[in-house]
């Protein structure tokens, strides 16, 4: 989870929007009201329903935020997580404590974690591999799979 979320009041304006996503190096932003969540807008809707649709700039991020915004918990297990990114087809989601944003996972940020789990389970199979040397087995053992 990436904390914290990048989050804008509903007023922003899309280029206003658009560089906080510059500079922060995200794709998404949440737009926030107090402590509420009230939508999400990604660079994507920034650039094809947006600019594309005809928007000014200068317009208002809640007039092109997603309103229904699939979230997890902050105590959820990370198979929630995985769930919700199967079942909705979404690629950020934010997480909750209550009803406060506390961070964004990604799909990015899961793939990572399987990346370490893959890591974790494969290490002592690489270090067993690594400490045999490269090349056809010796004469002295048995054919290999035997």
């Amino acid at each position: 989870m990436s904390t914290p979320a990048v989050a804008v009041p509903p007023g922003t304006s899309l280029a206003e929007t658009a560089r906080q996503m510059d500079a922060n190096g995200v794709g998404s932003v949440l737009v926030v009201e107090g402590e509420s969540l009230r939508g999400i807008v990604t660079d994507r809707d920034l650039a094809v329903r947006g600019l594309g649709g005809g928007l000014d700039r200068e317009a208002r991020v809640d007039a092109l935020m997603s309103r229904r915004v699939i979230t997890v918990n902050v105590s959820d297990d990370v198979h929630v997580a995985y769930r919700a990114f199967r079942g909705s087809g979404v690629r950020r989601l934010p997480v909750l404590s209550g009803h406060r944003v506390v961070g964004m996972v990604t799909v990015d940020d899961l793939l990572l974690d399987v990346f370490q789990r893959l890591a974790a389970l494969l290490g002592p199979v690489a270090w067993s591999i690594l400490e045999e040397p490269p090349g056809p087995p010796s004469a002295e053992g048995p054919p290999y799979g035997i």
